[in-house]
């Protein structure tokens, strides 16, 4: 696992440098069959991470590659599940909130997750046996990825008790989203309410700089295993809205239900 988490922040990093590269020109936006926006930055963070990766010989599932039918894919026990750039719409604003997410699923559930955020080079990572950390990587540094791991910070989610803060989405939200705020504010006298993109959301909570982000609208399994990850083995839950079980992965339909991250 060590070994596999190594790999995994190491074509994160190697992604998110050619991602700023792209960043700082005058890149073209085509749009999906979804009309969702792609740009180059997609595809070369993705060709990155999955020649890095491809030194283990595990399955990868990436957005910029997803298509793998289920009957190919319900037999993977374990599988590399990816997005290589989450947050484009941040991406396209220029806003610097987007990550790059390698994931690893093992039965359906995150064993181990890295998000790295190339403006800042912020990169989180965590694993059931190692827990969660964080630290920051210099874009010019050339220092190896295990020297970054041994001066990472421990994820122990200290938060303020005199407030309780809602990390929302940024380019995403819902109505059902202004509700869940609605009654917390009935629950709390000091309510802080903050908006980011992308994975960050996620890692927010992990880190303890809020209490929970309330996704009531839709997603895809990559945009969350690897942060889901992380918040785990921080001490967070990450739950199905309606059911309260753990949002599990490598489901027939690859869209994510209604979920909460919540550090209890």
């Amino acid at each position: 696992m060590d070994n596999l988490l190594t790999t995994a922040i190491t074509a994160a990093i190697r992604a998110g440098k050619e991602i700023l590269k792209i960043y700082q020109t005058n890149f073209n936006v085509e749009a999906k069959t979804d009309n969702s926006p792609l740009t180059e930055a997609d595809k070369k963070s993705h060709d990155i991470i999955k020649s890095v990766l491809s030194l283990y010989s595990i399955k990868l599932l990436s957005e910029e590659d997803k298509q793998v039918s289920f009957e190919e894919r319900k037999s993977w026990k374990r599988f590399w599940l990816i997005d290589p750039l989450d947050g484009t719409k941040e991406f396209i604003k220029r806003n610097g909130e987007f990550t790059v997410n390698v994931a690893l699923i093992e039965d359906g559930l995150p064993v181990a997750g890295v998000v790295h955020v190339p403006v800042s080079g912020k990169t989180y990572y965590g694993s059931y046996k190692a827990g969660s950390y964080s630290f920051i990587a210099g874009i010019n540094n050339k220092k190896f990825v295990e020297e970054y791991m041994q001066d990472a910070t421990k994820l122990t989610g200290v938060i303020n008790p005199a407030t309780y803060t809602i990390v929302a989405s940024r380019s995403h939200n819902s109505i059902e989203t202004e509700n869940f705020i609605a009654e917390k504010r009935k629950q709390y006298d000091n309510i802080n309410y903050i908006s980011s993109g992308s994975s960050l959301k996620i890692c927010l909570v992990a880190e303890g700089k809020a209490n929970v982000y309330p996704r009531l609208a839709p997603t895809m399994e990559w945009d969350t295993a690897a942060g889901h990850a992380i918040a785990k083995f921080a001490g967070c839950n990450v739950y199905d809205y309606n059911t309260m079980f753990e949002l599990t992965y490598n489901k027939e339909s690859l869209v994510n239900p209604w979920f909460v991250v919540e550090r209890i």
